[in-house]
């Protein structure tokens, strides 16, 4: 467990920043172990369990045996979540909201660009038909913005929900970090969060929700609370960030069975075999594997390789439906639905990689160094506080250029 530094005793008196330099210390490599079994998880509930026109018969009758795994594949998602709860705080602490935001969007637009135009371009000049979100020329463009959300435009691609999901949870975070980031703050922040996401649920009020976003504010309040616990370990207080994860664990249950029980109304239980033990298994699976990585468990995981694969999910997350929407239709008459899957699971991470290689990094590393420069440029222009003194916007935690969810 992660041992507090002397200056813990007093936790609101400890530097922010000389705190975000002891948490990039090391970078969580246990963690892009954890995106990477989030996103194939979800490509297996995707390929396996979901989409019954890829294959024109539920997918759960072909594969039957792991049907019970892969309908769970759908909490990925939810896992995706937790992780981003515990990395955007790792990320925010100690920095500026300049620094945030640069991190964040080239973090996320340059995969996200590439990706939206593979979609746009596939289905206007292809006959694939597989998830075609049947968008205007101007829709596509709107979509570029990932704000597509805002406005009640369909999302080019299926998986889209979950970054305008992800981009609420920015803007809350962001705006909670202009009064500055301490461990007391942070857990005022986060059990005031909670309780309005509970309100948020019972009232279903559509401001409440939109902003509060109960059915996913559980999994980004524990992720939180779980960095907190990771960073703070055993010291005065702590009780309280396990009590938030309590409470998050709790609403987490009843959001994750309302969100599988929606697919077992809409299909049957027998061709998506999740009953409500099964989503408590998960759930609470997950949480005990980022508790894991909370406390220090899985430190051992070291291996630098397992960095590239935590790398090359996001790309994997933006594009397998458009992959298997292209292969599986193509091939489901002339190849056994086992090798057919397993074709395009490794088509998928192939490319993947290829695109993390090709666009995905140096497009980072591109939009980060002018957008930091541009953030360097408006200090200059206008200094306020400690003398107007400005760090480079790259100088971000070593864990969030590649860690950050999905």
């Amino acid at each position: 467990m992660r041992r507090s530094d002397p200056a813990s005793a007093a936790p609101d008196a400890v530097p922010v920043r000389a705190a975000a330099a002891a948490v990039g210390s090391r970078r969580l490599v246990e963690l892009d172990v954890l995106r990477f079994v989030a996103a194939f998880a979800v490509m297996a509930f995707h390929f396996m369990a979901a989409s019954k026109s890829l294959w024109d018969e539920f997918p759960t009758k072909l594969f039957e045996p792991v049907a019970r795994l892969t309908t769970l594949g759908i909490l990925g998602v939810e896992l995706f979540f937790l992780i981003s709860g515990f990395v955007i705080l790792m990320s925010v602490w100690g920095h500026t909201i300049g620094e945030f935001a640069v991190s964040r969007v080239s973090r996320l637009y340059p995969a996200y660009w590439f990706a939206v135009l593979v979609i746009f371009i596939m289905y206007r000049f292809s006959g694939v038909a597989g998830f075609d979100p049947k968008l205007s020329d101007g829709e596509y463009l709107l979509n570029l913005t990932m704000f597509q959300g805002a406005f009640g435009v369909g999302h080019a691609g299926g998986v889209f929900w979950s970054l305008w999901v992800e981009l609420r949870f920015y803007v809350l975070v962001a705006l909670f970090s202009l009064v500055g980031i301490t461990l007391r703050r942070c857990l005022v922040f986060l059990a005031a969060w909670f309780g309005l996401a509970l309100l948020a649920e019972f009232t279903q009020n559509e401001t409440l929700v939109f902003v509060f976003m109960p059915r996913q504010a559980p999994y980004f309040i524990a992720g939180m609370a779980f960095f907190l616990i990771h960073r703070f370990g055993v010291r005065s207080g702590a009780f309280i960030p396990w009590l938030l994860v309590a409470a998050g664990y709790g609403m987490s249950l009843y959001a994750a069975m309302e969100r599988v029980g929606e697919r077992v109304r809409l299909v049957g239980i027998k061709h998506y075999p999740a009953p409500p033990e099964a989503v408590v298994v998960a759930i609470t699976v997950v949480y005990l594997l980022m508790a894991a990585v909370a406390l220090g468990w899985l430190r051992w995981v070291r291996w630098r390789r397992l960095v590239t694969l935590g790398a090359l999910t996001y790309p994997l997350y933006l594009l397998h439906q458009t992959v298997s929407a292209v292969v599986i239709p193509a091939y489901r008459d002339v190849i056994d639905p086992w090798p057919l899957v397993a074709i395009t699971m490794a088509v998928s991470i192939g490319l993947a990689y290829l695109i993390y290689r090709m666009v995905d990094k140096p497009g980072q590393r591109w939009l980060r160094a002018r957008l930091g420069a541009l953030l360097d440029r408006s200090r200059r222009s206008h200094p306020r506080g400690r003398g107007g003194a400005s760090r480079t916007a790259t100088a971000i935690p070593a864990q969030s250029p590649e860690a950050s969810v999905p």
